[in-house]
């Protein structure tokens, strides 16, 4: 264990030698291992929104295999996935690469916020994942129903000595669209990842817009245009820096913006990526070369 990766666990009091064990499997994996940093290769996007948005684009994407097999090859620190996908190539890739099972999912047909458990912790354990991952709505008119879910698993699979990751997406109620990427409510949803006791946050990278009437006065003086300074605001709110903070990649956009969110997430003191259709949706050639763009930044040796 690197003295990075010492720091980073050393933060995470109450927790057991278990957890923190596959907290490390995590972090010492591939080639960001040991640096204290991560990039995720997450594919649930076929659930979210249907095989042919997801892979027609590229189309070995449709296999399970491809994204295991991209995920070693490009040095990334862990899959994340549904059950039936990470069962698909749980055989041949065992032990190559920690794997993180995604506990619920939902699909582009639904009318209401909410997402429906699809595997379990039991599934986890026998596939031999790292982590649990969970998707929370704050916002949502089912997010209280969620929030007592994920207590129960996190629960669950902290007993069994699996690692928590809870995708923590502000959606409905009185939030406006530009209200999901505004910078109060990605601080508010990243701290209330944290609150449910998870060890890894996912976020999405938040604008300068104030969305809640009541916290632009704490917000007012402080120039946020730089997204640098964002990200840090969203660390400060995940206990000061005391949890690991990924941000997602979100809708595919071009290789320079995927490159200069890596940079501010880096500068802002974040502690990696998790990035999906911004990788799998292009030729494999590219992807990779676009991971080892990515990582190179997040080991500071971009040029």
């Amino acid at each position: 264990m690197t003295p990075a990766v010492k720091t980073i666990l050393d933060k995470y009091e109450g927790t057991s030698p278990a957890v923190k064990a596959n907290l490390s499997r995590i972090l010492m994996q591939g080639a960001l291992g040991g640096t204290g940093k991560l990039v995720i290769l997450p594919v649930d996007q076929g659930f979210e929104h249907g095989p042919a948005r997801s892979f027609a684009i590229n189309p070995p994407a449709y296999d399970p295999h491809y994204h295991y097999q991209m995920a070693i090859d490009a040095g990334l620190s862990a899959f994340a996935a549904p059950l039936g996908m990470l069962e698909a190539g749980a055989d041949t890739f065992a032990g190559r690469i920690p794997t993180i099972l995604k506990l619920n999912s939902s699909n582009s047909w639904a009318t209401s916020i909410s997402q429906a458990q699809t595997g379990s912790v039991e599934d986890a354990l026998r596939l031999g994942c790292a982590a649990i991952g969970f998707t929370i709505y704050p916002g949502s008119d089912g997010i209280f129903d969620a929030m007592e879910q994920i207590r129960e698993l996190r629960e669950e699979a902290s007993a069994a000595g699996l690692a928590t990751v809870i995708w923590s997406y502000p959606r409905g109620g009185d939030l406006s669209k530009a209200g999901e990427l505004a910078l109060d409510v990605g601080a508010y949803a990243a701290h209330m990842a944290a609150l449910l006791g998870a060890h890894i946050i996912k976020v999405k990278l938040p604008t300068d817009h104030i969305e809640q009437k009541d916290a632009v006065k704490s917000y007012e003086g402080t120039d946020w245009s730089k997204q640098a300074d964002r990200v840090k605001h969203v660390v400060q709110s995940s206990f000061a820096g005391r949890r690991i903070v990924v941000f997602s990649g979100g809708a595919a956009k071009g290789s320079d913006a995927v490159y200069q969110d890596a940079r501010d997430i880096l500068a802002g003191g974040g502690n990696g990526s998790i990035i999906g259709r911004n990788t799998f949706q292009r030729p494999r050639d590219e992807a990779l070369a676009m991971l080892q763009k990515i990582i190179a930044i997040y080991k500071g040796e971009d040029a």
